[in-house]
């Protein structure tokens, strides 16, 4: 390393001390003069230290470098307790980014510049964020946690774990890749949950509508449906709501068929487009949707955001379909896989999607998974329209019925023309 590069790197375990300085100082900004354990001037000095530390580890021994870092330590612990009872604060934060700023001005001259420069930036944000990071723990619900323990123990803890080759009849049935698309879904639904719980119902019923049809549009038509008997003012909203998030399920559709391969996006963009217009464009022509009363939308929310047993009952379901599939395909062709379309169809779009879409990925020609999947999708929305049609009242029936009827024949028109 030349003079200029030492000097360069110091220059950037300075900024970095500087950056976590100036935020830790604004933080503390109203305490008097000699009241605080660090500012701005110190965590510069901190950062530069680490900065020579690392230069002369290069130069000596990675020994030194650690023996600093020691010594540091010991003089801001020291500072902290004799603060402590004084300022009766037990938090350890800015003694933690006393030690992060030294160690990464280490990093800026050990030829690390780049991360280490990432990381003071995105610990600098983190330690601003404390207000909203409290607001959230705050709103945190244990449901909630349990949730996303649970999503990330799926995630981390057993994806990795599962092998990646195909069992049974037909070498149909990768646990890895079936348990990767569980994950998928698991995750798409937790984060509309999370979405609409930040988003609250009084944000209005359509945005609501919009968020929940990402979790589930059937439990929504089924709600608003039941909930249109007893809101007789309220027809226009809650059709518009029951269009709104049955239309979110296209582009779900095609986010989760265009992820397992991308060469799906092409072929199903048109008839899904079509789908979600002919669906939606009723809701544009409702007027006063917010102003005809406030609709409580607060059971909406699922009441457990994630569940083992269902990631379970999925994966089980998605490797029943699998293997139904993959044994419809081998014996009766492009017309096994559009019975197999129906029959899912009615129970679970998102299945089916991922299922046909995995396949595409090796025999099934394209053309003929975004005809499965498209009337998948077709079916899904009779069903929604007849149980609309069935559980809501009369007004709300005609709003709904026909568009979704429409949308359904205009996607099965627009693949089959295509």
């Amino acid at each position: 390393m030349t003079e200029l590069d030492s000097l360069l790197s110091l220059g950037v375990a300075l900024a970095i001390g500087l950056l976590i300085g100036t935020e830790r100082g604004w933080q503390q900004r109203e305490a008097q003069e000699g009241e605080r354990i660090a500012g701005i001037r110190t965590f510069g000095l901190i950062g530069l230290l680490g900065g020579l530390g690392g230069l002369l580890a290069e130069h000596f021994s990675a020994t030194l470098l650690g023996f600093m870092f020691i010594g540091v330590a010991g003089v801001v612990t020291v500072a902290y307790l004799i603060n402590l009872p004084r300022d009766k604060d037990i938090g350890i934060t800015s003694l933690m980014a006393a030690l992060l700023t030294f160690v990464l001005g280490a990093m800026a001259t050990l030829g690390h510049i780049f991360a280490a420069a990432a990381v003071a930036v995105t610990a600098a944000i983190l330690l601003g964020m404390k207000p909203v990071i409290h607001g959230w723990l705050r709103k945190l619900e244990q449901q909630e946690l349990h949730g996303a323990l649970k999503l990330l123990l799926i995630t981390v803890v057993v994806l990795p774990i599962l092998p990646n080759r195909g069992y049974g009849p037909w070498e149909a049935l990768n646990p890895y890749e079936i348990w990767w698309m569980v994950v998928l879904i698991a995750g798409l639904s937790f984060s509309a949950y999370i979405a609409m719980k930040a988003v609250g119902a009084e944000k209005g019923v359509m945005l609501t509508a919009l968020l929940a049809g990402l979790v589930s549009s059937t439990a929504l038509t089924l709600y608003f449906a039941r909930l249109s008997r007893a809101q007789e003012g309220q027809q226009i909203l809650l059709a518009s709501g029951i269009l709104l998030a049955c239309s979110t399920m296209f582009p779900r559709i095609l986010l989760v068929a265009a992820v397992v391969n991308a060469a799906l996006f092409s072929a199903l963009l048109l008839p899904l487009t079509v789908m979600t217009v002919i669906a939606i464009l009723p809701v544009l022509f409702h007027r006063r949707l917010t102003a005809q009363g406030h609709v409580q939308t607060g059971s909406l929310l699922i009441k457990n955001p994630f569940q083992l047993k269902f990631a379970l009952l999925f994966g089980g379901l998605l490797a029943i379909i699998t293997l139904i599939a993959r044994g419809l395909q081998e014996f009766m062709g492009e017309t096994g896989v559009y019975m197999l379309a129906v029959v899912s169809g009615a129970m679970d779009v998102d299945a089916i999607t991922l299922t046909l879409s995995r396949m595409s990925l090796d025999d099934l020609p394209v053309a003929t998974t975004a005809t499965g999947i498209v009337i998948a999708g077709a079916v899904n929305t009779l069903v929604k329209a007849c149980l609309a049609g069935a559980i809501g009242s009369a007004g709300l029936r005609v709003k709904v019925v026909l568009p979704l009827l429409g949308a359904a024949a205009a996607g099965l028109g627009v693949v089959w023309l295509v």
